[in-house]
C-alpha cells in the first residue's frame, strides 16, 4: 500500500491536459500550484505557477493558508502527488483539480 492510497483522489477533479489548461484560462481565479520539490520546479515549470512541495514535511501548514476564494490547477511530474496534494486542499475547502499525466501533459 502506498502513502497515496489512503486519499482516494476524487476522479472529477481529475484533469486530462487540454480541460485543465482550457478550466486554467476560463478561471479568473485560478492559480498553478506546482507540487514537485524545488530542484525539479528550478528545472522548469508551467509559467506563473507557485512551488508548494507535497513531500516537504510543511507542506500541509502551507496549504492551510491559501486563499479559499481561489481555485487551485495542481502538477507535479507525473500525476501522482498532484492527485494527492489535490485531495489533501479539497479536505481543507478549497477548489482543486488535478493535471493527469503531470507537467508533460501541459498542452504547449
Amino acid at each position: 500500500m502506498n502513502m497515496f492510497s489512503s486519499f482516494f483522489p476524487n476522479k472529477e477533479n481529475d484533469l486530462d491536459g487540454r480541460t485543465f489548461k482550457q478550466r486554467f484560462g476560463n478561471s479568473n481565479n485560478g492559480v498553478l500550484v506546482d507540487v514537485r520539490t524545488a530542484p525539479e520546479f528550478n528545472k522548469g515549470t508551467i509559467p506563473g505557477a507557485i512551488n508548494l512541495d507535497f513531500m516537504s514535511p510543511g507542506f500541509q501548514k502551507e496549504v492551510e493558508k491559501l486563499n479559499k476564494e481561489k481555485t487551485y490547477f495542481v502538477f507535479c511530474r507525473s500525476g501522482g502527488r498532484s492527485s494527492a496534494a489535490a485531495s489533501v486542499l479539497r479536505k481543507i475547502g478549497l477548489t482543486s483539480f488535478n493535471l493527469i499525466g503531470g507537467i508533460g501533459a501541459w498542452p504547449h
